[in-house]
């Protein structure tokens, strides 16, 4: 699908369907798109290029956007290969091209390529100006958002901020599904940890005049720009973003599974109307930890193991930790059939974290549910449903 920008500015990414894990980590089932894009003015500046996977793509797209020009910028807001896999391609084809990016942006592409030095190109810093013709640029440092050398830029002809990894969603572009759900997903597991630097980020963009927001993934933004920005408000202050609980369970032979479901049972029973269950075994972590990051209330339950906790709700745990989980409420049961300590391992991590409220009491589970535990289950669930109602 083309996304249409603006009669100077054209849409030249690609579509990656084949790729299976983006970043070698998350489950990407309907693909990715690498944006890039070009600016059609009396100077031609390239933003961004695309990942190494779609660089004879990327060519022809933009060999057919130049309409036989030569391009004399190319700006690189991001580092990361899947943006500037392309860059040496760039280069070998138009040898006389200038790139444009900061002080860290030549070391990193230094680093990648092996490439000592760069004769053309143009060092840039917070506030400097790319006059391209009617099109002006203005770059905007954001360091760490989600790496340090990342910038983004603003056109003040067609309003346009190029925003980098800011807005950006999985998906490729030819898929029709809605937005919000892996943006969302995208954004705590690639940019989660960063929220204050977004929050920066956001402050800056709040004195433009925005019309269109250009991400390096996912699809151009031009209409009811407040919901997307209010979202990101909402993501990177660690505020919750709906009222519900998410229970996630651990469980080795099933007798934890039961449990948890259960327990999600009586939490509608009392009212609770939004839970969601999951298990850290089988279901994609990355989903998880956006379903943690979703709702305001969590309940873990894990079986004990190794005098610890069940691997895989361990892990869960260290990835709310990578990502700065913070601002929620945590309901735990524990199940162990000879010295039950899964509950002492999640505290151990949770009591880490910043404004995590751990709920009384803790659930203790020998071996399989029995009706001796259910005055402890309505207990935590009075607690839960209860907790700032």
């Amino acid at each position: 699908m083309t996304q249409f920008v603006s009669e100077s500015v054209k849409y030249i990414g690609c579509n990656d369907k084949d790729i299976d894990l983006f970043e070698s980590q998350y489950v990407v089932p309907n693909g990715i798109a690498y944006n890039s894009y070009v600016i059609l003015d009396d100077k031609v500046a390239i933003v961004d290029t695309v990942d190494k996977r779609k660089h004879e793509e990327w060519l022809v797209n933009l060999d057919k956007a130049l309409e036989g020009r030569k391009p004399d910028y190319l700006i690189i807001h991001h580092m990361e290969l899947d943006h500037a896999g392309s860059v040496v391609d760039c280069i070998n084809k138009y040898p006389d091209i200038t790139l444009v990016g900061n002080a860290k942006t030549f070391v990193y592409l230094t680093q990648f390529t092996g490439i000592d030095s760069f004769t053309n190109k143009v060092v840039v810093k917070e506030g400097n100006k790319l006059k391209l013709g009617k099109h002006e640029l203005t770059f905007i440092m954001a360091p760490m958002v989600h790496w340090p050398e990342v910038m983004v830029s603003y056109d003040s002809y067609d309003k346009i901020l190029f925003s980098a990894d800011g807005f950006g969603k999985f998906g490729s572009l030819d898929i029709d599904e809605e937005w919000t759900g892996e943006a969302r997903r995208y954004y705590f597991n690639i940019v989660g940890k960063y929220g204050a630097s977004v929050q920066t980020l956001l402050k800056k963009a709040a004195a433009l005049d925005i019309n269109i927001i250009c991400p390096t993934h996912g699809p151009v933004l031009s209409d009811n720009l407040a919901y997307y920005i209010g979202l990101y408000n909402t993501w990177s202050s660690y505020t919750p973003e709906e009222k519900g609980v998410l229970v996630a369970y651990a469980s080795i032979h099933g007798n934890t599974a039961v449990a948890a479901k259960k327990f999600a049972e009586i939490l509608a029973q009392k009212g609770e109307k939004t839970v969601v269950v999951k298990d850290l075994s089988r279901d994609d972590m990355s989903g998880v930890v956006e379903d943690a990051f979703h709702y305001d209330r969590v309940v873990l339950a894990a079986a004990s193991y190794d005098g610890g906790v069940f691997p895989c709700m361990d892990d869960f745990l260290h990835h709310l930790k990578s990502k700065a989980y913070q601002k929620r409420t945590v309901g735990i049961i524990e199940n162990g059939t000879w010295a039950p300590c899964a509950a002492k391992a999640m505290k151990e991590v949770l009591e880490k974290l910043k404004d995590i409220n751990i709920l009384e009491p803790i659930v203790t589970i020998k071996s399989a549910l029995k009706e001796e535990n259910m005055d402890d289950m309505n207990k935590l669930a009075d607690a839960v449903v209860n907790y700032n109602k």
